[in-house]
């Protein structure tokens, strides 16, 4: 169930999966899970790209990059003002420049998409954006990104190469309504393979299972209040040093316990 399959565009036999979901579901707290997850695994070569300008995810995971995509774009942007190198050497640099963002720390590969100063800007940051994660996703067993809320970056087809789709949800139709308007969007513009609703913050499985009741999106679990993840949200600390919890095992549940994601 939640398989779609798309035969144009090429391919990918690595793991793109993309978070998405209304602004203030959880949707960056969710990704800081799932990067907890498996960066443990010994195995499994992790990038997280941060796509959202609010750029939460490098915070939950005590990850300050020196360069961001938008800083890339500014460089790019100014060579090109100057004439400085044909399209073969610029399309070559940029390939670079993008590997050369990513921070590395063991087998977790970061890169952050930054902050554009305006919103003319967005346009381009979008399109470097869809190309660092077609890049980039090669050289990594799983790409985990976080994207900005709502529908933008998908009807943008920043997320073409996506192969998983995990929207994320809170205890409310609002959200549960703009999850089923990015799968709609995602019909058209995205190659991926597997979607499925997460809900976030649930008192319960019946207040979970209810409101999936309303949806024909596909069920892959529920995350429950867990007041370790509260503590290390407030208190700034890395996900990555997060201890066993509820909500962990709830992800875990949810993403590998579903077969929603074979790794």
């Amino acid at each position: 169930m939640g398989d779609h399959h798309h035969q144009e565009g090429k391919e990918l036999g690595n793991t793109v999966l993309a978070v998405c979901g209304k602004g203030g579901v959880g949707k960056t707290t969710v990704s800081a899970l799932l990067a907890r997850l498996f960066s443990r695994r010994g195995d499994t070569r992790v990038l997280l790209v941060d796509a959202d300008p609010a750029v939460g995810l490098g915070m939950a995971m005590s990850i300050f990059p020196e360069r961001t995509v938008n800083d890339i774009r500014k460089e790019i942007v100014s060579t090109v003002r100057e004439h400085a190198t044909d399209s073969l050497d610029l399309a070559a640099s940029v390939d670079y420049k993008l590997m050369e963002a990513v921070s590395q720390n063991g087998r977790l590969g970061f890169l952050s998409v930054g902050r554009p100063e305006d919103e003319g800007c967005y346009c381009q940051l979008n399109t470097l954006l869809r190309e660092a994660i077609e890049t980039l996703s090669g050289h990594f067993d799983l790409t985990l990104i976080d994207a900005e809320a709502g529908v933008e970056q998908v009807n943008r087809r920043v997320m073409r190469s996506v192969s998983h789709l995990m929207l994320v949800c809170d205890p409310t139709p609002k959200s549960l309504n703009v999850a089923e308007t990015i799968r709609k969007v995602a019909e058209e513009a995205v190659n991926y393979r597997r979607l499925g609703l997460l809900i976030n913050r649930a008192r319960d499985e019946r207040e979970a299972r209810s409101l999936a009741s309303r949806s024909e999106l596909p069920l892959l679990g529920w995350v429950p209040e867990d007041d370790a993840v509260r503590s290390f949200d407030s208190s700034a600390r890395s996900f990555l040093e997060l201890p066993d919890c509820e909500a962990l095992q709830a992800v875990e549940a949810a993403v590998l316990g579903s077969g929603f994601l074979e790794i």
